[in-house]
């Protein structure tokens, strides 16, 4: 079983940056690959991105691609995701999940969920 806890959330303005990281507690942690999804109020969960168990291949939705950047350190039991050239359109409750199915894009495949952190951005 994997536990997650996301910090990183914050209030920033249009074309800043913030780093999301995501704690995982649990020996499986580097037997699973990880996910970024987002969730706007009034809006469905959305695949943001995902990495590998190795992180040797990442995933992004088209509409962070070039913006965002997930990666992870196995050694520290983390995942991270690196948001820059904010927009207001970015701005959710972000969550962590560990991922048990085959297609990353989809939330129902992840297991394990953190509580999510809030990310805004003022225009």
């Amino acid at each position: 079983q994997v536990q997650l806890v996301e910090s990183g959330g914050g209030l920033v303005q249009a074309g800043g940056s913030l780093r999301l990281s995501c704690a995982a507690s649990g020996r499986t942690f580097t037997y699973v690959n990880m996910g970024w999804f987002r969730q706007a109020p009034g809006l469905e969960r959305e695949f943001v991105a995902a990495i590998t168990r190795s992180g040797d291949i990442t995933y992004y939705a088209d509409s962070v691609k070039g913006r965002f950047t997930i990666s992870r350190d196995n050694a520290k039991n983390t995942v991270y995701l690196q948001m820059n050239s904010l927009k207001p359109e970015d701005t959710a409750v972000y969550y962590c999940a560990a991922q048990v199915g085959s297609r990353y894009f989809i939330a129902k495949e992840y297991a394990y969920w953190g509580q999510g952190t809030q990310v805004t951005v003022s225009s």
